[in-house]
């Protein structure tokens, strides 16, 4: 999955005020009806959050803290948000760990450790996380376990076809598959 948006813009979309160094800001993916539902990243400080109205199905949510970019950064390597990018930023310890973006990480590392981007390295010490290793930093993840169930498929499908665009209306979710863990390797 390859998704081409704008990176971290330097003001906020509510507000119009400039970031400042060190800022907590909260970043959405959303499929814009206004905008022929296209996936659009809107940056938002933290303190706004609860007025921003997102135009279409929200995708995925994330908090990073603002850095201004230096002239000499690629800002062309940045614009392409993959599956890679996207599980990097939803899993960063920083960041709030919602249901939807558990759910969606759990696809994420699903199709990474394919793409033998992540490996597995077994599960946590309390046996309800998988840990994973990304191949080429090193750093490790751990994602929620999850029962891989026609309903875990379910609950995720509103957030894959905001992402990647999807005909009708998606199943509502479904319970709380995603929080089942998965039966004992």
């Amino acid at each position: 999955m390859e998704l081409t948006l704008q990176s971290l813009t330097p003001r906020c979309h509510l507000t119009g005020r400039d970031f400042a160094e060190g800022e907590r800001v909260v970043s959405f993916l959303v499929r814009d009806v206004s905008q022929g539902g296209a996936v659009v990243r809107y940056d938002v400080a933290e303190a706004a959050q609860a007025e921003f109205m997102a135009p279409g199905p929200v995708a995925c949510r994330w908090v990073q803290l603002f850095k201004a970019r230096k002239a000499e950064e690629n800002a062309e390597r940045t614009l392409k948000l993959t599956a890679e990018t996207l599980f990097l930023a939803l899993s960063d310890p920083a960041n709030e760990r919602t249901t939807e973006n558990e759910r969606l990480l759990q696809v994420l590392a699903l199709m990474l450790e394919r793409k033998r981007v992540l490996k597995p390295k077994g599960r946590s010490a309390d046996r309800r996380r998988f840990v994973y290793e990304h191949a080429k930093l090193h750093s490790l993840h751990e994602i929620e376990a999850a029962e891989l169930s026609p309903e875990f498929f379910l609950s995720i499908q509103e957030q894959l076809a905001a992402l990647v665009g999807g005909g009708g209306a998606a199943a509502p979710a479904v319970g709380d598959a995603a929080k089942k863990p998965a039966a004992a390797n």
